[in-house]
């Protein structure tokens, strides 16, 4: 992660105040304009939340105006003098648990907002467990609305202890806080005497995360090959994570081919270096046989056709295992079939079968190669969202020695769309090791 920035998401349960609590964020650490701030005074004429609703700087759309709820996810971009942050402030209602996924998706940290007279809801486990999925594991338990339990220490200290059985593994920072009136949200409040710890600006403005793509394993699927002439030929796309420079050797998968780095183009010229979440193209010192879909690697990686996941279930119309959906794995879509029903919002263990292989790793070793979209075949509507959690036992780990010959004609026929197309693919391989 870049170390001026901190992505942050909002969690919880509907109206805990998570709108509120960044609408006060942002007017407190002067990141709004004055047209903003008077178009709020004026829209919160005939509302109960006092002279200005907070809330109001975050739920832009007239639906959320008129419910008082979030429905849309609204990102919000400010900076203090230490640092920059993007904000996503999502949705409690658990209809809208599918774009809460999403603003999470990105995250450095989530504040997980609790009131404090309702503790610990059900919708703020399944907002917590869903960032947990996601990595996040710097977490800020915001006790919110303290004002209306008289700012009563065994009140936050028992919604603490009881939400760290959810959040087993992670950092958490606790504060009991008001956004109304800004308790502990800028600076330490003396209602709260037995409170030592940060406020929350403060506490996002030193922060360390470490979600740094470019620590983890090479990883760089091919979005296309470009030939210009007949003088180069090279393979485009995305350095999802990992490092890669000229002279390295990469294996593309799922062939088992190897070949050494020649170049790393870019519009700019060459780079001695690549790392992600760069946009780059590769040269090899061999031109072996790559397509759009695969992977080129460095260190080892799985290639199978079945896994294990974490899924998200985001459409209407319940998972049918009886079903085929289309799976879209970084560059590549193939067709899929899961095992067990889901329904709305609903978060499962599932095994995910494939038509082809895929090169994949566990999502939390790659966030790139490690999660997945469904789609449905007949409305294109994305229906699920997965974390890859464990390879199954037909699926092989790929290392950077090749393949044997028989298991490259193996992965040539299943990568084939006819008979007549793997007949080709199996007769050049056969003429390539003959010549």
């Amino acid at each position: 992660m870049e170390s001026g920035l901190l992505r942050i998401c909002t969690a919880g349960s509907v109206d805990d105040g998570k709108s509120t609590l960044i609408g006060r964020l942002l007017y407190d650490s002067q990141s709004v304009y004055e047209d903003q701030v008077s178009s709020v005074e004026k829209a919160s004429k005939n509302r109960n939340a006092g002279p200005i609703d907070f809330s109001l700087f975050t739920d832009g759309l007239r639906a959320e105006r008129e419910q008082g709820i979030t429905i849309d996810v609204a990102y919000r971009y400010f900076a203090t003098a230490r640092r920059k942050f993007i904000l996503a402030d999502t949705p409690g209602h658990e209809q809208y648990t599918r774009n809460m996924a999403t603003g999470a998706s990105t995250a450095d940290v989530a504040i997980l907002l609790i009131d404090a007279r309702n503790g610990v809801r059900t919708q703020s486990k399944r907002h917590a467990r869903i960032a947990r999925l996601l990595g996040i594991t710097d977490f800020v338990l915001a006790i919110n609305k303290m004002d209306l339990v008289d700012y009563d220490q065994d009140v936050y200290e028992r919604i603490q202890d009881e939400f760290s059985e959810f959040l087993s593994g992670a950092s958490v920072h606790a504060i009991p806080m008001s956004a109304l009136h800004g308790d502990n949200v800028i600076t330490r409040s003396d209602r709260t005497p037995y409170f030592d710890g940060q406020p929350l600006l403060e506490f996002l403005e030193t922060v360390q995360v470490h979600r740094n793509a470019a620590t983890g394993p090479f990883r760089f699927p091919i979005q296309m090959v470009v030939r210009p002439d007949d003088e180069f030929r090279g393979y485009a796309g995305q350095i999802v994570s990992g490092t890669i420079k000229p002279g390295d050797r990469v294996t593309a998968w799922p062939s088992g081919r190897s070949a050494r780095v020649k170049r790393i183009v870019t519009y700019d010229g060459d780079l001695s270096l690549g790392f992600a979440p760069m946009s780059v193209t590769l040269t090899l010192d061999d031109e072996i046989d790559i397509s759009r879909g695969d992977v080129l690697t460095v260190e080892p990686a799985f290639v199978g056709q079945t896994f294990e996941a974490e899924l998200v279930w985001m459409d209407e119309r319940p998972l049918d295992p009886g079903r085929v959906y289309l799976l879209k794995h970084s560059t590549r879509t193939v067709t899929a079939e899961v095992n067990h029903a889901l329904v709305l919002n609903q978060i499962g263990t599932v095994q995910v079968s494939t038509s082809r292989p895929l090169v994949f790793d566990r999502y939390s070793d790659s966030r790139g190669t490690g999660s997945f979209i469904l789609i449905d075949p007949a409305t294109q509507f994305t229906c699920g969202a997965g974390m890859i959690t464990e390879p199954t036992r037909e699926a092989t780990e790929a290392h950077n020695a090749p393949l044997s010959f028989a298991d490259r004609l193996a992965h040539l026929a299943r990568r084939a769309s006819s008979d007549e197309e793997a007949a080709e693919a199996i007769r050049k391989a056969l003429e390539e090791m003959l010549t």
